[in-house]
């Protein structure tokens, strides 16, 4: 019996080096999406500042709900992602966000904006995200989000989007299938 014990604690030990090893590998793959987003960024920003759109910084409502002195940004982006939102913002504990959202800047920046809207009026929070921790707090749809951008506006550079195509599939399939 003694060959099976040992035998059997020889897997576990395999199992655990293999769980290390995993959340080595794990990162390393998490470090290159990341990688892979920031360079896309820089890729995209002469067209982002092209087509992109202006967001609303804030506004006061009137007495119909129409928005009244708006105000934007002076940046085109991207909106790349959504998720449900925080409670509160981080400038304001008590100002409630009723959304929140990623996107890319002309310049190559990554912002989370948070709308908040109190009364009559609307404002917005923003803070700048590092490609890591966009990927982090909004997944791999923004990368796809952004592939999606490239597909519509880089009709010149097919084998670029083709290859871009495969990779996001990849890193997409193996993400959602594990």
């Amino acid at each position: 019996m003694g060959i099976i014990e040992d035998g059997f604690e020889e897997i576990l030990k395999k199992i655990e080096e293999s769980k290390e090893r995993e959340e080595e590998l794990t990162a390393e793959v998490i470090e290159k999406e990341a990688l892979l987003l920031e360079r896309l960024a820089e890729k995209a920003k002469p067209f982002v500042s092209e087509v992109g759109v202006t967001l609303l910084v804030g506004a006061k409502s009137d007495a119909t709900g129409q928005m009244v002195e708006t105000h934007f940004h002076k940046k085109k982006m991207f909106v790349l992602g959504k998720t449900d939102p925080m409670p509160y913002r981080p400038d304001d504990m008590s100002k409630p966000v009723n959304s929140q959202f990623c996107a890319l800047t002309e310049d190559g920046t990554f912002l989370e904006i948070m709308y908040s809207t109190i009364g009559p009026i609307t404002d917005s929070y923003e803070n700048e995200l590092t490609a890591a921790e966009a990927l982090d707090l909004y997944g791999l749809e923004i990368l796809y989000m952004l592939y999606k951008a490239f597909e519509q506006y880089l009709n010149e550079e097919k084998e670029f989007v083709d290859a871009l195509e495969k990779v996001v599939s990849f890193m997409m399939d193996k993400k959602y299938k594990n």
